[in-house]
This record gives structure tokens, sequence and C-alpha cells, in this order.
């Protein structure tokens, strides 16, 4: 599905045509394993364009902007992007008139996504929502405005369906996606071996997140935590496995002032989980993916000032970390905005290694949140339900 002169995409009549959209790199992964599942049905050719990142296009996306360009964190962060985000809704919009694709498919990204499944909505093009707004945490108003312009949602947590179904919203627990995107082929030795970590007495994975304002806000207390823990621990090895959407080079660069060597490598997060004694995360996704591997951890958080007190106003959880949310208590620590020191950190870190009886109640406690997210198998059921939405709409 080559551009057209004017920028949009020329449609082939004889294809079903698929607009996505995922604006983080979670959404990009989430997104290119949905794509791959719906190409496994070979009697019908599929072509999509939309937004996502490095991995969406591999799956054949043509891509209107990149979800690297399109993530922010905090409201303060939006604004200063504000002008290039309404630029690529406004193109967005366009190819719903001039395209006209036979589904739309929205992964996360709320504000920006159920934007653009109203105008599909008025447009009468079928709306597919995988990943839905956290509405039980914060703005619960948006399960309204998803009645109206989602066709169905594809659910990703086990308790939302009933939220949903009582709303009065199409709805369908599918499985959460990272269950199928875990998946570790090498021994715990090869991979300590492959990374030179076989002689660590403890490692330590530091996840600052897969943004560049993360980075800038998180690194430095995360960096300034793996000082104070050397120095208590001296054969304790420190690691930073880097996102595929920020630059290694621009990572170690952060990292090389530091008193203490961290070693960053480019990906390979889930080798690293699968290895390490103790976890320093970023709250969001990447707090859930330690989860699942059952690994103790302490979640981190800190944004603007304004974000936060507005935040604080919206949110509608004791918690912001995912495990804790899904738990509904508190299993693994928070240290969020005031709370966030890399003296916190240390200390949290230290009480893991140090407490067995902490230690093993958290490892409990995070296997068993993994058993409640039921089994593999997210992306293939969410392909088929595009399917029959398509099929539908024919």
């Amino acid at each position: 599905m080559p551009p057209d002169e004017g920028g949009g995409f020329c449609r082939d009549r004889r294809n079903f045509n698929i607009m996505i959209v995922a604006g983080e790199a979670s959404g990009d992964l989430h997104g290119a394993y949905l794509m791959r599942a719906m190409k496994e049905r070979q009697d019908v050719p599929l072509s999509f364009y939309g937004i996502g990142g490095d991995k969406m296009a591999k799956e054949g996306m043509q891509l209107m902007a990149d979800a690297a360009d399109m993530a922010v964190m905090g409201l303060t962060e939006v604004i200063s992007r504000l002008w290039f985000i309404r630029k690529i809704m406004k193109r967005l919009k366009r190819s719903l008139e001039n395209e006209r694709p036979d589904l739309v498919i929205l992964i996360d990204y709320p504000g920006f996504n159920l934007a653009l499944a109203k105008e599909a909505q008025k447009k009468g093009i079928a709306v597919l929502y995988y990943i839905s707004p956290k509405v039980w945490a914060w703005r619960s108003g948006r399960i309204k405005t998803i009645k109206q312009v989602v066709n169905h949602i594809a659910l990703i947590f086990p308790f939302e369906e009933e939220l949903y179904r009582k709303a009065g919203v199409k709805g369908t627990f599918v499985g959460h996606p990272l269950l199928d995107e875990i998946q570790i082929r090498d021994t715990p030795e090869e991979i300590k071996k492959e990374m030179n970590l076989s002689g660590a007495e403890q490692i330590v994975a530091l996840l600052p997140g897969s943004r560049k304002s993360e980075i800038q806000k998180l690194l430095p207390e995360m960096i300034k935590a793996a000082e104070i823990l050397h120095a208590h621990f001296p054969g304790m090895r420190f690691t930073l496995p880097v996102a595929h959407t920020l630059s290694v080079s621009a990572i170690q660069d952060s990292v090389a002032s530091s008193a203490v060597p961290v070693q960053v490598v480019a990906g390979k997060t889930y080798e690293i989980l699968s290895v390490a004694d103790a976890v320093i995360v970023a709250s969001g996704t990447a707090a859930l993916e330690t989860a699942l591997f059952a690994k103790p951890m302490v979640i981190v958080y800190k944004t603007s000032s304004f974000t936060y007190f507005l935040g604080k106003r919206l949110v509608k959880t004791k918690h912001i970390g995912l495990p804790n949310i899904l738990a509904q208590k508190t299993i693994v620590p928070e240290l969020i905005q005031k709370d966030f020191s890399g003296e916190r950190i240390a200390y949290e870190v230290t009480q893991i290694l140090k407490n067995q009886i902490v230690r093993d109640k958290m490892i409990q406690e995070l296997t068993a949140i993994k058993k409640s997210l039921g089994e593999p198998g997210a992306a293939r059921r969410t392909a088929a339900l595009a399917w029959q939405m398509l099929q539908q709409d024919k």
C-alpha cells in the first residue's frame, strides 16, 4: 500500500485495509504480535498503516508517524509536544476520510486514541480497542465515551470484563500480551556467562523506562542508589537494559560518570530480569514484566509537580504500580515523587536482599499475580476478534 502523491496511502480494493495506532514502545510490541497473528490467516490479503514503531514496521506496517515521537510523560510534557501530536491527528483524520480503512485498531494511548475513535465512528468505521484505558484507576468517565465510540474492546485484565459489561460495553478478556512475549531460551547460567555476570554475588537490574523524559528524571537517582548499594555489597553488579526507543550511547554517556560500573545493554530486558536478584523499575509496563518473572522489586516514579498535583486528584487507586494494583495491596515498595531518592531506593533494595522472609513473601505474591492473568495467546485471541469484525463489516 504505497503512499499516494498527497501523502496518504493508496488503497488496494482487494485487501482489507487496517489502521492501527500505537503511541508508545509497549504498544509497538503488542501491535507487532497482533499483526503477525492476523497474517496467519492466508486467504485474505491485509494492509496495515498508522502509528507504530520498528517492530510494527518489520511486520509490514506503513508508518505515518513513529510511536517513539508520540510518547510523552505527564501533562506538562504533552503541552510541549502538542503541535506535533495535533499534526498527526489531522493526518489520521484525513486518512479516515480518504482511505476509509475497513477497521481501526487502537492500542492503549487513550487520550489520543479515544479522540480518533470518535472520528472513526462518525464515518461509520468499526473500532477495536486493544489494551483498554485504565478507567478503574482514573478518569472513570471515559467508560461512557468508550461505549459511544468503540465497537469492541479486547481486555487484558480479568476484572475488567465485568466492569465494562456493567457499563454496556462489548468486551472480551483475551489475556495479557506479555504472557506471549516473555520467552527465554537460555538457562540463567548461560545468560550470566554471555553477559559476563557469572562472578556477581548479586545482580540488580535498573529499568528507568522507555521515554527520554523518564531517563532524565529517574536514572540519576537510580545511579545514586547503585553507588550506595555497591559500598555495602562490593560484589554486587548493576545492569541496565535499554529500550529499543532509546539510544544506547546516550544511556552510556549518562552513566559514565558513575562511581560504580553499570553495564548498559541494548535490549535483553527479559534475559536480565531472569537472572536479577532485585530490580529497580519505573512504574508502568516494565513493573508488570518484572512481576511476571516473580522478581523482587522497588517501583519508582517522578513527574512534574503540576502533573503530580493533578494526578493525585484524578487517580482513584491507592497504588501506582501495576503489581500492587492487581494484588489490591502493597506487595512491593513504591517510591513516588518526594519519596523517590537514591537513599530510599538503596534502603528498600537492601531489605529485599537481606531479609529472606520479606523476599520469599514478595516472590509468592508476584507468582500469584502471574497466575491471575490467564494463559498465553492474547494476540491470537485479539486477532480473532478483529477478523470477526472485518467479516461482519463485509
